[in-house]
């Protein structure tokens, strides 16, 4: 075994030594179907977090020459394979991980010489005796070993396109960079099959790739391979039965990659990191800071940041076009390549059906509340920075403190007219945004006799909070919102409540320009 050349299954055996190991074999079948046919290059890219490295892993201890690798997946899919023996360690394996070799070198040029001498070293070690022609030449070298051994290469390649993100100005480093990998592994006879992997799709020059004979998979389109990206929902369902976890709270902090043919995609690290901890947190921002997201959506495309609040407020997805995006991390033409970079970062989920995109958790929520907060957004960033002290005044009763929270969240320049309730009940959103933390948020709430404005339920971990019953009237008096609550019995809809309920009134009077609040606690049974 070598460094580079069939590289073994040690980190793959760590894998399984660890405490919560999903079994995501399966994807083998898929690699060994399509192996030797025009379908035998795969590019399957997936945000940070989401065990793309442990894919490649998996992979090279199946199909790595010099170790064996039975005992390892005894007990997994593919052990049940008809297939299965065929393969197991049966090929010339050579893993390359990019950012090892990136890391280590400070231009393109360096870095592929680095990568061509550690492997053609790899191939002369395992093979002295092959008739080498050059052995600087790392194609030639690896078809010398295939014409000495009649055994075809499986090339890996992890963190492929962590050149985009680190020389992400360099053109012409970049060009270099595909023009090696086009040249290395396209129309070989020695490649038996090629996975790549890593966060972006491939990059492409005007209407074309070099690599243009893969396949991809990404988080716009993973098609059969949609099962392996993260962790499905009956997986979660199993992992929460085995650590007492509540399922409803893991689904509402990990949840929310929507793949088609699969329907929820959970991320693994955090789910994993949840599992083990016993804890409900925010474990995305513990491998990248909201610096990462915050350069994106403070970008100046029309309609960006109307796009990013409207996602924020919970109303339906915004739609996109993901067509037009380049694959790289620089070159932006709209709003929609901009979100289409986010779908891929993991920052937004995307529906192909109907090419919508969304935030999908509260993980990834409190992402965009952190670089909001943090932003230059007006009015916004500091509802978003004051809105743990609005919900205070809502839970002190003190009304006029709330009404003048509601007041600065309130902007006459908003990316959403401020012209009717709707306008309205966004501001209110707006303004107690930390009450997501502690409450379920639910709009037009049905009550029998009418629909509540808005209705905050406690979650289990809050449930000495007390509910709040939230009405809202545009130039008319707060007073009369509450007399609207009690009138029309909108509390009998949350009979089966037992805590502490408060009515909200909230009004907003046109030609003053000025909120009011009323607020009453109802008893209870």
């Amino acid at each position: 075994m070598g460094s580079y050349l069939n590289p073994g299954n040690e980190k793959f055996r760590q894998c399984l030594n660890s405490e919560i190991y999903i079994d995501k074999t399966g994807l083998i079948k898929y690699c060994s179907r399509v192996m030797d046919s025009l379908q035998k290059y795969i590019c399957m890219s997936r945000p940070r977090r989401f065990g793309k490295s442990v894919t490649a892993d998996m992979l090279a201890a199946y199909y790595s020459r010099g170790c064996d690798s039975s005992e390892l997946f005894a007990g997994y899919e593919i052990a049940k394979d008809e297939d299965y023996a065929k393969h197991l360690n049966q090929y010339h394996v050579l893993f390359l991980n990019m950012q090892e070799f990136l890391s280590r070198t400070d231009s393109m040029e360096k870095m592929l010489g680095r990568l061509k001498n550690r492997a053609i070293r790899d191939l002369v070690r395992e093979y002295p005796q092959a008739d080498y022609y050059d052995k600087q030449d790392l194609i030639g070298c690896m078809q010398d070993v295939y014409d000495e051994t009649k055994i075809p290469f499986i090339i890996i390649i992890d963190e492929w396109d962590c050149i985009f993100r680190e020389y992400s100005t360099k053109k012409e480093a970049q060009k270099m960079y595909l023009d090696f990998l086009r040249d290395m592994l396209k129309d070989k006879g020695y490649i038996a099959l090629c996975y790549m992997t890593g966060i972006l799709p491939i990059k492409k020059y005007g209407t074309h790739s070099a690599l243009n004979m893969f396949d991809e998979f990404s988080m716009t389109f993973q098609g059969e391979l949609a099962q392996y990206v993260g962790f499905t929902e009956e997986e979660v369902r199993g992992l929460c039965e085995r650590y007492d976890m509540d399922f409803e709270e893991t689904k509402r902090w990990y949840d929310g990659y929507c793949l088609e043919g699969v329907g929820s995609v959970y991320n693994p690290r955090s789910v994993v990191s949840a599992m083990r901890f016993g804890k409900f947190q925010f474990y995305w921002n513990q491998t990248e800071t909201f610096e990462a997201l915050r350069t994106y959506i403070d970008m100046n495309f029309e309609g960006l940041k109307d796009s990013i609040l409207k996602m924020m407020d919970g109303r339906n997805g915004v739609a996109v076009d993901v067509r037009s995006f380049t694959n790289d991390m620089v070159t932006f033409h709209s709003k929609d390549d901009v979100l289409t970079l986010l779908v891929h970062l993991g920052y937004l989920g995307y529906r192909s059906d109907t090419q919508e995109v969304f935030i999908p958790n509260e993980e990834i929520l409190n992402e965009y509340i952190t670089s909001i907060s943090n932003s230059d957004w007006g009015e916004v960033s500091r509802a978003l920075k004051n809105s743990r002290e609005a919900l205070n005044a809502i839970w002190n009763r003190d009304e006029a403190l709330v009404a003048k929270a509601v007041e600065e969240a309130h902007f006459e320049n908003s990316y959403l007219q401020y012209n009717d309730e709707n306008a309205l009940s966004y501001t209110i959103s707006l303004a107690f945004y930390v009450a997501r933390n502690y409450y379920t948020v639910i709009k037009e709430f049905p009550t029998g006799k009418g629909r509540a404005d808005i209705v905050y339920l406690p979650r289990k971990h809050a449930a000495d909070k007390p509910a709040l019953l939230v009405e809202l009237k545009w130039d008319k008096t707060a007073e009369s919102a509450v007399s609207q609550i009690k009138e029309k019995c909108y509390p009998k809809a949350l009979e089966d409540y037992k805590g502490d309920l408060l009515l909200v009134g909230i009004s907003y009077d046109e030609k003053t320009k000025e909120h009011q609040c009323r607020i009453e606690q109802y008893p209870i049974g």
